[in-house]
């Protein structure tokens, strides 16, 4: 049954009240009667859904379903009230119909895929439609296809979408009255989830599936297609899957009983995502009395909390450094460029032909090109071409395209009752695509595991079974790309996993019990600096490599933190909105030195032009360190590091190299007759004039969103700084700076236990609840992001009865 709140003691009037709304809640969810049976398409039902939704303070909903189809109608019908035109528009997405409402040559907004163009995003889900793959994953037994539990999960949440859509209207001005906005069905949820957990692997390639071509004769003279050249496909393959570059990224640490005041856990996760679009966190708490009951953040579209909390256990998420994907060279038959070789018999490769509707024009007809291994592929983003000869083709295996797990993965971690319990969750499921899971429970554990759904690529098989082009690119980037036409080169099956071609949970890298564990999208190598991982095949990640800026940052911050001891969640709070800036600890002082020493106080630009730099010099110097909004220096030193980074490489910035002996506090000391700081600053310094914005101009003038017309000033730095509360903002002078915020800290929370029955929780939306500017939740969590100020999570029965804001409503089918 849902229990009470314990933290505080309310008068008797409102307990009574409580106890009689609790009451009457309980027997209202017990009346609800039984989910109905699916029908042919998926959806559910016969009308006779409904759940109970609680809201509180910022709009969070608190859903009550009897059993899992209920909860998925509430989850699907309070999504819809605030999310409906992002909703609808990722549903276009995965129907493949973008280029028939927006046309084919628009931009997608990424959310689910990296495709470029709306017609090569439609082609690609068009095609997953037609070949029925997502239908094949649902019928799929579990555990290597989804549970029945997330199967009634995603037809009540179609059906809770639908009874919103049905029921009300659309005020969102982005889709009011838009033909687009339609109902959808159990398997358009779980084609979302699909494109979800490909976003890593095929995802990222669908310009070089949807564009390959066999080639064509060439007339005599013709110049052949270059081969791939290895040491360039090399950096190009490490670039493609540096996680430093994905929009997408986290922090997240949890603490032991051994470290904190009280010797329970304490967890904050702080994970990176964008700020607009379809691949946003929305705020929930979900409740099967008896059951379920956790709370936390969704995905958009995804019927389950992916990071959050319950009564005993708190996780988040990093994006993992392992390689999702790999390829496979295939040796083409002669007298065929669409037929294989495999142990010297030809295979011909599928055809998939998908026909994509376009507005205002004719259909577009593609064929793709599929192979036992995967689709064909002739790049990965523009630094990797993999070019189809007459000879030689490149096949795209992922693994994740046979996962429909993650959302599972998620429920079994929300059910969990400790760390053990998370553990035991991701290896019974094995759904996570391309996260990592850093954990903390009420008894003082501490788990980090990359269980990640990867392919079986050891370090023996990418040995025996490399291309030329692999033995360049596997070392660099974990891209492995191994000979299609040999047999015993397949990936093989471990005996744990529940999915041919991958890697068993038990080959996970994994610490448990250690008195901090972190992440910031690096491998698992410094989870703990004092216990390092290592022994993992080199598609896991690296061992003994330099970290990024964010990742000494937050090893530095999290070990003294641990060593302090006595931790609360008010530490937590206080780490999240620190805004050190570690790049700046290690060269702000040497960069005012340098540019003190400058003859005359003048450097010269990239453009050639002698810039007075000498009212820097003190900025630098007198500078806090900080991305505090307030922070004064913190913009100049920001657009000089960006600069200086981005044309200078390491080993001529850093005076002391990387050693990994000590890897936390290398490398360092600017070198400071590095000849990009001169340039840097006068770059930085002519930029700032010319915007008319002073240089000493504190942050939060110039890094901002506007909502509702009102300027709200943002902390937070970007990955170049290392700061642990992410922001990434482009650089706009004619509009004031950095004007707009597109990806950084998302859905933050900071968990902890006090021996009563109710979590302490404390988080932060970022970007708010609604996309709706009508709605009084569009930019609410954003004013408390812009004041660094926390929601006081209400988990508990009492503290939500308890709400002043409370607002219940009982959605449910008509028919």
């Amino acid at each position: 049954m849902l229990r009470p709140f314990a933290a505080h003691r309310p008068t008797r009037p409102v307990l009574r009240r409580v106890a009689l709304f609790g009451a009457a809640l309980l027997a209202a969810c017990a009346a609800v009667p039984q989910a109905a049976a699916a029908t042919d398409d998926g959806t559910a039902s016969n009308g006779r859904l409904s759940a109970v939704i609680r809201y509180t303070e910022n709009g969070i909903p608190h859903i009550v379903g009897r059993d899992y189809a209920h909860l998925g109608f509430g989850t699907g019908w309070a999504q819809a009230a605030d999310q409906v035109c992002v909703l609808a528009d990722g549903f276009v997405t995965v129907a493949g119909e973008r280029s028939r409402w927006f046309g084919p040559d628009a931009v997608p907004d990424g959310s689910l895929s990296s495709a470029t163009k709306n017609l090569s995003s439609d082609l690609y889900f068009k095609g997953v439609r037609e070949s029925g793959t997502v239908e094949r994953l649902l019928a799929t037994p579990a555990p290597a296809g989804p549970s029945t539990d997330l199967k009634d999960l995603m037809r009540g949440w179609a059906a809770g979408y639908n009874a919103w859509l049905a029921q009300n209207e659309v005020t969102d001005p982005a889709c009011k009255g838009a033909a687009w906005v339609r109902p959808v069905t159990a398997a358009d949820v779980a084609a979302r989830g699909f494109a979800v957990s490909v976003l890593g692997g095929q995802g990222r390639g669908i310009d070089g599936i949807t564009g390959a071509r066999p080639p064509v004769a060439q007339p005599p003279g013709a110049q052949a297609p270059r081969e791939v050249d290895p040491a360039s496909a090399a950096e190009a393959a490490r670039e493609f899957f540096d996680t430093a570059r994905y929009d997408m990224g986290s922090n997240a640490v949890a603490f032991a009983g051994s470290t904190t005041a009280n010797g329970r856990g304490l967890l904050l996760g702080n994970p990176h995502y964008p700020w607009q679009g379809g691949r946003r966190f929305w705020q929930s708490q979900q409740t099967i009395p008896g059951e379920l009951n956790v709370s936390g953040g969704s995905l958009l579209g995804t019927t389950v909390v992916n990071i959050g909390f319950n009564e005993k256990v708190a996780w988040s998420h990093t994006v993992a450094t392992g390689t999702p994907v790999n390829l496979h060279q295939l040796t083409l038959d002669p007298a065929d460029p669409t037929a294989y070789l495999v142990d010297g018999k030809p295979e011909r490769m599928t055809r998939r032909t998908v026909t994509v509707p376009v507005a205002k024009g004719d259909p577009v007809t593609r064929t793709q090109w599929w192979t036992r291994y995967g689709p064909v592929i002739t790049g990965l983003g523009p630094g990797l071409p993999l070019p189809w000869t007459s000879g030689t083709a490149y096949a795209l295996n992922d693994p994740n395209a046979a996962n429909l797990r993650g959302s599972d993965s998620a429920l079994a971690m929300g059910k969990a009752r400790s760390v053990a319990g998370v553990q035991d969750a991701v290896r019974r499921t094995q759904g996570l695509p391309w996260v990592n899971t850093v954990a903390a429970d009420s008894a003082g554990g501490t788990l980090f595991t990359q269980s990640q759904v990867l392919p079986r690529i050891t370090d023996e098989l990418a040995a025996r079974c490399s291309t030329l082009l692999g033995r360049a690119t596997y070392p660099a980037s974990g891209l492995a790309v191994l000979d299609g036409s040999r047999g015993d080169c397949a990936l093989g099956s471990d005996p744990d996993a529940v999915q041919p071609g991958v890697f068993g949970p038990g080959k996970a890298p994994t610490l448990q019990g250690a008195p901090y564990a972190e992440n910031s999208n690096d491998s698992a190598w410094l989870t703990n600096a004092d216990r390092p991982l290592t022994g993992y095949e080199r598609v896991w990640g690296t061992v003994s490599t330099p970290r990024s800026m964010r990742t000494r940052g937050a090893v530095e911050d999290v070990s003294a933190m641990a060593a302090r001891g006595r931790l609360t969640v008010a530490d937590l709070q206080e780490q999240q909105f620190a805004n050190r800036a570690p790049a700046g600890d290690l060269a702000a002082a040497d960069a005012a030195r340098a540019c003190a020493a400058l003859p005359g106080g003048t450097a010269t630009a990239s453009d050639g032009s002698a810039v007075d730099v000498s009212a820097a010099c003190g900025v630098l110097a007198g500078w806090d360190r900080t991305t505090d909004a307030a922070s004064r220096g913190a913009l100049l030193f920001d657009r000089f590091w960006r600069g200086l980074t981005a044309t200078t490489p390491a080993k001529d910035l850093w005076l002391v190299p990387f050693s990994a002996a000590d890897p936390v506090r290398t490398p360092r000391t600017l070198n400071q007759a590095a000849p990009g700081i001169g340039r840097s600053l006068a770059d930085a310094v002519a930029e700032l004039r010319a915007a008319g914005i002073a240089l000493d101009a504190p942050l939060g003038e110039h890094q901002f969103v506007v909502r509702g017309g009102q300027r709200l000033p943002v902390g937070g730095g970007t990955e170049a700084l290392g700061v642990w509360n992410k922001i990434e903002a482009p650089w706009n002078a004619a509009a004031g700076g950095y004007p707009e915020v597109v990806h950084g800290s998302s859905h933050i929370q900071a968990v902890g236990w006090d021996g009563g029955r109710c979590p302490v929780a404390r988080t932060l939306l970022t970007y708010s609840q609604s996309a709706n500017p009508n709605s009084p939740y569009h930019a609410d969590q954003t004013r408390l992001f812009s004041q660094e100020r926390w929601v006081t999570s209400r988990f508990c029965e009492r503290d939500i009865l308890t709400s002043p804001r409370l607002k219940v409503v009982w959605p449910r089918e008509r028919r």
